[in-house]
């Protein structure tokens, strides 16, 4: 985006405002469901745009072309993974996982750990994109979670691995529109200012699973993991950051096992009055049920050959040279406003590299897993036990209204970004805030960024290098600051609408994403108000 003349005063900010505050009100007090509050949103950002921001309808149709586009990327996660859920419903792994996991650890707090912490972590530096979401709220509902919880808990425990995460796509991103006088004293900041968004991560965790009981339970536990997660993120930056966030994860959850040893998590955890995220029969009446009709290792199978595939496709240079080479996008011309709001044109736009994209990983899962469980007649031994399970009805039935919700939340970004709204935002703030107040709030507008396009991605490229302008401006450390906006991008995520319908989807809860934003937004907002202190150190 070019140098605009867009007018930034009091009333412009709370028109450019009024779009997120809508949905906000819409989704958290109203309690509308996420595919009925998205087109409102959407529409309101199109008139704001229109009538207020001088966008003329031929700019206004390349923005919403764009966001469609962005919605496909994210779409081909969300479908890949419904399908998943919906093949391993239908032959019944997640009655064999929940059997086969107690057989580990019968504590339901390490279980909860374990998946919405460690594993959502691991999945995110692997894959990222909302996988985390799709994949470990299913897992969750298996292991006695209840819906909401599981899809509010791992979108709490990624939030710390989005920046690094899906081998530090979004690094990659923010060193391609801003030029640091110091690449790695930010990627060291960034790793200091997410540290302590992974143990808060799992505190707030625990203390879902079990209130205080649960945290004190699970101290050992979270000290343990906290300090993989943040410490060797830390220190791998200075050797590769591309994989700080994967590493970090993968020697996490590799720990899980000893850890599961331990009589401290092996046994269940006594004592617990309270277990908010817990169905009131989790762990209950196992002996009396039949046995699963699949083994632990089988119900396993698609989440090793997700972690294979995604391992193969995106962490091996040779292989993922090869496979980057095709690659398809949309062309969109250049558009402006009247405000000298101007986007350039792209021949293609964010182009899809379709065999490194998550999806790629995710359907192969799922033609292995469907073609393993046929051939081991797992269906048919589950449809004599409980009936026939329809996977396409199903699928249908639970992505159309999540993708009407992504598509709506990514075109409302990508016509806020055009008409500039989104520059409106960021640059009210930098006007209205002293230097040590704005060094403060820097991470606010990466988590607005991520609210609004789900991506710490896409954040960084909306605001980073508006960011460092201003920290250039004020005298501030431009290193700090877009360190700031990056862990900002990150802990938005847990907030994203786009993301929490990821997770309502696969987890048989479509419409109460209001619900899962209200107990997302509380710890997102207490990370955002920690991460703003301790940027003070660096600036």
């Amino acid at each position: 985006m070019t140098d605009s003349a867009l007018p930034i005063n009091l009333g412009y900010w709370l028109l450019a405002l009024s779009p997120i505050v809508l949905l906000l009100v819409l989704l958290a007090v109203l309690r509308w469901k996420a595919p009925e509050a998205g087109p409102a949103g959407m529409f309101l950002a199109a008139v704001v745009a229109l009538v207020f921001f001088r966008t003329p309808f031929e700019t206004l149709a390349v923005g919403v072309g764009k966001g469609v586009w962005d919605a496909v990327f994210i779409l081909l996660v969300i479908w890949p993974a419904l399908l998943l859920y919906r093949v391993g419903t239908a032959a019944g792994a997640f009655d064999a996982l929940r059997r086969g996991l107690s057989r580990y650890s019968r504590n339901h707090v390490f279980l909860v750990l374990g998946f919405g912490w460690v594993f959502a972590s691991f999945t995110q530096g692997i894959a990222g994109f909302g996988a985390p979401i799709a994949i470990v709220a299913p897992l969750l509902l298996a292991i006695g979670v209840r819906p909401l919880y599981a899809v509010a808990i791992p979108l709490i425990g990624h939030a710390w691995a989005n920046m690094f995460g899906t081998l530090a796509v979004g690094w990659i991103a923010t060193l391609q529109v801003v030029e640091l006088d110091d690449e790695l004293a930010t990627a060291l900041i960034t790793a200091v200012l997410l540290a302590p968004v992974t143990l808060m991560a799992g505190v707030t965790i625990a203390w879902m699973a079990g209130k205080g009981r649960g945290v004190r339970i699970a101290w050992p536990l979270i000290l343990i993991i906290s300090a993989l997660h943040a410490g060797l993120q830390f220190v791998i930056m200075y050797w590769e950051p591309l994989l700080s966030a994967f590493l970090a994860s993968t020697v996490a959850l590799v720990a899980l096992y000893p850890l599961s040893r331990w009589s401290r998590y092996r046994e269940p955890a006594r004592d617990v009055g309270e277990r908010p995220a817990m169905r009131d029969d989790a762990g209950e009446g196992d002996e009396e049920k039949s046995e699963p009709v699949m083994g632990l290792g089988w119900a396993l199978l698609p989440y090793a050959v997700l972690t294979l595939v995604a391992v193969l496709t995106l962490a091996v240079p040779p292989v993922v040279n090869l496979l980057d080479q095709v690659e398809f996008g949309p062309p969109f011309p250049e558009a402006g406003t009247g405000f000298d709001v101007v986007n350039e044109g792209e021949r293609p736009y964010s182009p899809i590299a379709p065999f490194t994209h998550p999806g790629f990983s995710l359907a192969v899962a799922v033609l292995v897993t469907w073609l393993v469980y046929r051939s081991r007649g797992f269906f048919a031994r589950r449809r004599q036990r409980e009936g026939r399970q329809p996977i396409w009805s199903s699928l249908a039935t639970d992505a159309t209204p999540a993708s009407v919700a992504i598509l709506s939340f990514l075109v409302l970004a990508a016509v806020m970004e055009h008409s500039g709204q989104t520059d409106v935002l960021a640059q009210g703030l930098e006007q209205v805030s002293p230097p040590l107040v704005y060094a403060f709030l820097a991470n606010i507008i990466g988590l607005i960024g991520a609210f609004m396009t789900s991506s710490n991605t896409a954040s960084n490229v909306l605001f980073a290098q508006l960011q460092q302008g201003v920290a250039t401006g004020t005298g501030l450390s431009g290193n700090a600051v877009v360190a700031a906006q990056s862990a900002g991008g990150a802990i938005g995520n847990a907030v994203a609408p786009a993301n929490i319908v990821l997770g309502t989807g696969t987890a048989g809860i479509v419409g109460q994403e209001g619900a899962v934003l209200r107990k997302t937004l509380p710890w997102t907002l207490a990370a955002a108000v920690v991460i703003g202190l301790l940027t003070l150190l660096f600036v």
